[in-house]
């Protein structure tokens, strides 16, 4: 389970599928049995003291009413298709579940930032974005080869890396079934590499949780 501050105050977890039930169970221990309200983004749990945990359905996952529908769905079995893409790399995958059935990884030079200036900084800027240009197409390419033909099978496409360069690569035309299937969770990964490619799975299937502690007395 990883935990980050949320801008607004809170703070995010993610939970795996398979712990959800438990961690339910330990925030009931700590606040009292929770009421559920179904969300837009999944279930709003509130216990007696005040706290709240917002309980996001893991991309592909089906709505539930209540929490032992949440927890069924999100440790459901399912296909997800992962792009993860920045300017020099790019990691297309297909996950089984847990499992990561397809996958390949394609890196392209884009040369870094240089401190010249006047005309050679202007050259070398173009020469950087027609080699990051080059290396979306590849991308894009990629994802056609791969990704395009498991797209009726999937439940979801789950990206991460740089949101620019993803918008890029499926603004590609011929990538629509997929870009109808984005979810909304951008996952932080750093440049793609086939290990990167492997812990998205666990990051693209976990459950979002916002916690918000209840308000001190008298706050």
């Amino acid at each position: 389970m990883t935990s980050r501050p949320a801008a607004g105050g809170g703070r995010w977890v993610e939970v795996d599928p398979a712990r959800v039930a438990r961690w339910v169970e330990g925030f009931a221990d700590r606040h009292g049995p929770p009421t559920a309200i179904v969300e837009g983004y999944g279930l709003l749990l509130t216990a007696p003291d005040g706290a709240t945990a917002e309980l996001h359905t893991p991309p592909g996952a089906p709505a539930s009413a209540d929490v032992p529908g949440f927890v069924a769905a999100a440790g459901a079995p399912r296909r997800l298709g992962l792009l993860l893409a920045r300017k020099g790399a790019v990691a297309v995958g297909v996950a089984d579940g847990s499992d990561l059935v397809v996958s390949k990884v394609d890196t392209r030079y884009v040369q870094g930032r240089t401190a010249a200036g006047g005309w050679s900084q202007q050259r070398f800027a173009r020469r950087r974005d027609n080699q990051a240009k080059a290396a979306l197409g590849d991308a894009a390419e990629l994802a056609v080869r791969l990704l395009l033909p498991e797209a009726a099978t999937l439940a979801a496409l789950v990206c991460g890396g740089d949101r620019r360069a993803v918008d890029t690569v499926l603004a590609d035309r011929r990538l629509a079934p997929l870009a109808a299937l984005r979810a909304e969770r951008l996952l932080d990964v750093p440049e793609p590499r086939h290990t990167v490619l492997v812990g998205a799975v666990a990051a693209a299937r976990a459950v979002r949780i916002l916690i918000r502690d209840p308000a001190p007395d008298g706050a």
